[in-house]
């Protein structure tokens, strides 16, 4: 007999083994064509520009630790919802823990809301992509580089 922490241990060891299989089985049927497109570097579906060693805007930071703040404060208000979403709304309102817990939960929207405006008036939900200067290289290669390198690799 197996107790009950014996069957939640089969339950992982059978969830990694199966995630284990599947990532296999996906391996083995995929195909694997890698090709000069596939394998160049894309920043978020654009082309690079200028050199990978810039110094990367720090607002990005502040708007995904944003994001995270109110997406994890929103899951504080789920159980909430389904709880003064059902039917018995009128049941739970009619005690005092009721109307506290429905003036709790606007307090708590209202401190987001406020945590919101304060970010909005800063500034932080500001998003300003930096110019980036490319580099002119043609002018200090010359010219019959760049032919040689396109006989040797076939380009016109």
């Amino acid at each position: 007999m197996l107790t009950d922490f014996g069957y939640i241990l089969l339950f992982i060891i059978s969830g990694i083994v199966f995630v284990a299989l599947m990532l296999f089985i996906a391996k083995l049927i995929r195909p694997n064509r890698p090709n000069f497109e596939k394998l160049s570097t894309y920043e978020s579906g654009e082309e690079p520009d200028g050199n990978a060693n810039v110094r990367f805007n720090m607002r990005f930071y502040v708007i995904a630790l944003i994001f995270v703040l109110f997406d994890v404060e929103l899951i504080f208000l789920f159980p909430w919802a389904i709880v003064f979403g059902s039917q018995h709304l009128i049941e739970i309102t009619d005690g005092v823990w009721g109307w506290f817990s429905i003036v709790e939960m606007f307090v708590f929207v209202g401190i987001l809301a406020l945590g919101l405006a304060y970010a909005w008036v800063k500034g932080h939900l500001e998003w300003v992509r930096p110019e980036t200067v490319k580099p002119d290289y043609q002018s200090k290669i010359p010219k019959i580089m760049y032919q040689n390198i396109n006989k040797k690799y076939g380009q016109n």
